[in-house]
């Protein structure tokens, strides 16, 4: 009861922070509201973030609510290979089915999880399924339709990347990577006879475990956006090297959905190498601020702090080869 009130009061919280973001921006329109600038930009930023993530983190919730309570318990199982390869590379293809970008995927991911995919296979799904879905994958054409370079990095690194982590943790004990709050909804009893109350159930749940996080992440990277000047990020986006770091930094921070990032990337194109914004394409969807915040309601903190690291090494070397060898 003590953590429900708590997961309550924390949903009223992350409610009331985007319900005063905007209205400040809507009474900024008509009343002169004398913020400073910083502040200014810093709800601007972070509402916008929300304002992106929101919807497809929605349509992850109605996903996910098929999944569990519609979904046959074996289905899924049934009609996955066996063979831990086969298997892997096949969960990253479901991406290709689902136009929902990463922000809806994690309650997607939960939902596969309490269906019985093991939390390794779960992360290759996360890390794979932005970049891979069908909206990704046209908007990044059209935004360097000129340089098919960058798209065939990106689909190929995100692919690789994804199966990758999901060898690595297949090995790590499965349930040694959840969080025991996660562990402990999966293992209540579902009561099936009526699936519409159970539908409306696990979708207050989610909502008040999704939004908090959300509206945090947001915040995180509106703030940090508004700290570090830009001056210095362009200063530094002519080297082959330096520039895919700071791309892939920037990836983290500004929180971008997969399905439009394209487009941010391309206003970089003329100071920042292809390899770097190949770094920025493949690094941002898998982990960024808001992700990591949205993750940290399933997995433990310890294995998103490794996961994290590994994508961005491994996201930087794809960018450092497109520089040095393309």
């Amino acid at each position: 009861m003590k953590k429900r009130k708590t997961e309550i009061k924390r949903w009223l919280l992350a409610a009331t922070t985007i319900l005063a973001f905007a209205l400040i921006k809507i009474f900024g329109y008509f009343l002169p509201i004398d913020l400073p600038k910083q502040v200014q930009d810093f709800i601007t930023l972070s509402l916008g973030v929300i304002i992106e993530a929101l919807p497809f983190v929605m349509l992850g919730l109605f996903f996910s609510i098929i999944v569990r309570l519609w979904l046959p318990h074996d289905w899924l199982l049934k009609y996955l290979p066996k063979q831990p390869f086969l298997r892997r590379a096949l969960i990253s293809l479901l991406g290709v089915f689902m136009p929902v970008c990463e922000c809806g995927n994690v309650p997607l991911a939960r939902g596969l999880l309490a269906k019985g995919l093991t939390p390794a296979e779960s992360l290759t799904f996360l890390l794979a399924a932005p970049i891979l879905n069908p909206v990704t994958i046209i908007t990044t054409q059209q935004a360097f339709s000129d340089d098919n370079t960058v798209l065939i990095a990106r689909i190929l690194g995100g692919f690789l990347i994804a199966n990758l982590i999901g060898w690595i943790y297949s090995s790590t004990r499965q349930d040694a990577m959840l969080r025991p709050e996660f562990i402990a909804i999966c293992k209540e009893k579902k009561d099936n006879s009526n699936r519409l109350v159970e539908a409306l159930n696990f979708f207050k749940h989610e909502t008040r475990s999704m939004m908090p996080a959300l509206v945090i992440g947001a915040m995180v990277a509106g703030l940090i956006q508004v700290v570090v000047p830009r001056e210095t990020i362009l200063l530094l986006g002519n080297s082959p090297a330096w520039s895919v770091l700071v791309m892939a930094v920037l990836a983290f921070v500004v929180s971008i959905c997969s399905s439009v990032d394209a487009f941010f990337a391309l206003a970089f194109r003329g100071s920042f190498t292809s390899g770097s914004l190949v770094s920025f394409l493949t690094f941002g969807p898998m982990i960024d601020v808001k992700m990591l915040s949205l993750m940290r309601t399933t997995y433990r903190r310890i294995i998103l702090l490794q996961v994290s690291l590994l994508v961005f090494l491994m996201s930087m070397l794809i960018g450092l080869v497109v520089n040095y060898v393309f």
